[in-house]
């Protein structure tokens, strides 16, 4: 026979209760900021991959483009402009590690020069993975992330884990991402949950709402940011947005090259 004692709730039962929510909640709210962080890496690949011969062809026809206008009015302020003009596409350290294997601090590699003569070119990479790649992550993330953990050791072993999926959901390695679904469900079960002391539930959810804080600032960073912006404009087609950009980049350039074919004519 139960007493009244017995059948009461736990101080502690609605605060653990609202600790496991916060936690879930945390946990979909990463896995968004990541598979945006994801997209946003890709599409900033993809756009200097693409676009970035386009700009540096662009940036070279302005300066020659100063250069003849100085050249034929001897203005000391057209000369000015030019040397400006000129010293945006002086050869400079990083600009390989800028535009991702397009051109080095000596110019435009081959690629890039056939891209802008319509000779045939090598494709971009496309890193952008596919809805199983997605859907595994998700699980991964669900099952393995290590904010379920309360031990240190098992903490350890999800975050450790959780690196492994993240590098391979990046990559868009989808049977790597099967292999690590196999490896979680064969290892050690998480320990379950032991019932805490209100002072440290309470320390949990202030810990919880600190680490939403800081993702939500990443969110916005993401967001906010050229790629992002640009990315929120087509994110269901982001591959229409470039090809928009490219067409009105080589009308630009047809522009600049007609311009400086009047000045030195």
């Amino acid at each position: 026979m139960t007493t009244p004692e017995a059948e009461q709730p736990r101080p502690e039962a609605r605060l653990e209760q609202a600790v496991r929510a916060a936690e879930q909640a945390l946990i979909e709210f990463e896995i968004a900021v990541e598979t945006f962080r994801v997209e946003v890496e890709n599409f900033s690949r993809l756009h200097h991959q693409k676009l970035g011969p386009m700009y540096a062809r662009l940036d070279e026809l302005d300066a020659q483009i100063a250069e003849a206008r100085a050249a034929r009015t001897g203005d000391p302020e057209d000369r000015r402009k030019a040397d400006e003009a000129r010293a945006r596409v002086l050869p400079m350290p990083g600009v390989e590690e800028l535009f991702h294997g397009w051109m080095d601090g000596e110019g435009l590699f081959p690629e890039a020069e056939a891209m802008l003569t319509d000779q045939p070119v090598r494709p971009p990479q496309r890193v952008r993975p596919s809805e199983e790649a997605r859907k595994l992550y998700r699980e991964l993330a669900r099952k393995a992330h290590p904010d379920l953990a309360q031990e240190d050791d098992e903490r350890a072993r999800r975050e450790e884990f959780i690196t492994r999926v993240n590098a391979a959901y990046a990559r868009g390695e989808e049977a790597l991402l099967r292999e690590l679904a196999e490896e979680w469900a064969a290892g050690p079960a998480p320990a379950e949950r032991s019932p805490s002391p209100s002072e440290e539930l309470y320390a949990r959810l202030e810990w919880l709402a600190q680490r939403k804080e800081m993702l939500a600032l990443v969110a916005r960073e993401l967001e906010d940011g050229a790629i992002g912006s640009m990315l929120r404009m087509a994110p269901e087609d982001p591959d229409r947005l470039l090809d928009e950009i490219a067409d009105k980049l080589l009308a630009d350039v047809a522009a600049r090259e007609a311009e400086l074919a009047e000045l030195v004519g």
